[in-house]
Order: C-alpha cells, then sequence, then structure tokens
C-alpha cells in the first residue's frame, strides 16, 4: 500500500503541475494536491478516513456536474461519438476539457475509496 501511495501522490502533483496553462488552474490546482497529500500521508501510515469522504464526495459531486453539463461526458459520448480526448494536450473543444476533467476525477475518487477501504481494514485488525 506504500507504493501504491506513494506512485499516486507523486502522480497527482505532477497532474497538478500540469495544471498552469489550464483555464483554471486554480481550481484543479488544489483538487489534485488534496488527493496527493492524502496519498503521502498514506504512504507514511496516516490515514484519514474524514477527509477521504470528504475528498470523495466533493469529487463526486463534482464529476455529476461535468457528466451531465451541456458540454460534458454524455455530450461527448453521444454528439461527438466519442472524439479522441487525447489526440492533442490543448483542449480546443469544451466537451474535450469536460470529459478530461471527469475522468481526472474518476481517477482521484477511486484512489481515495481504496485509502477508505484499506484504512478502515487496519481500524478493524486493531
Amino acid at each position: 500500500m506504500k507504493i501504491f501511495n506513494i506512485i499516486w501522490g507523486i502522480l497527482f502533483i505532477i497532474f497538478a503541475g500540469l495544471q498552469y496553462n489550464d483555464p483554471d488552474p486554480y481550481v484543479w490546482g488544489p483538487i489534485y494536491l488534496f488527493g496527493a497529500g492524502c496519498c503521502l500521508l498514506a504512504a507514511r501510515g496516516r490515514f484519514y478516513r474524514r477527509a477521504y469522504l470528504f475528498g470523495i464526495f466533493v469529487y463526486l459531486a463534482y464529476a455529476a456536474y461535468l457528466f451531465f453539463d451541456k458540454n460534458g461526458v454524455i455530450d461527448w459520448a453521444t454528439e461527438h461519438h466519442g472524439e479522441n480526448i487525447a489526440e492533442t494536450m490543448k483542449a480546443t473543444k469544451p466537451w474535450i476539457e469536460e470529459t478530461r476533467e471527469f475522468f481526472g476525477l474518476f481517477l482521484l475518487i477511486i484512489v481515495l475509496l481504496i485509502n477508505y477501504f484499506y484504512a478502515g481494514s487496519r481500524l478493524k485488525k486493531r
């Protein structure tokens, strides 16, 4: 679990750094840094289940918004036929940007869920 959290912590720091040219880096920098902080603390054996729940709740709400938004994931999948979202790093179309953001949140949610359940299993062993 330690290596898992170190890898994801470093990846989330890199993702936060890549937000410098994003239209809203002040939103996405903290989102990724929160996930990085949770992972790096978990790598040191410090698990904060309430922080994971907070992150999961906030990220799920934002992901739901991005999923159903008029330029969101549903629009990308139906109106734009799942157009390649990784073709270029510059997102020139709004549905590409929002779909990428959705999948970023999805990764964060999965990692926080894994840590949440792992922390719960550790508490039961005590």
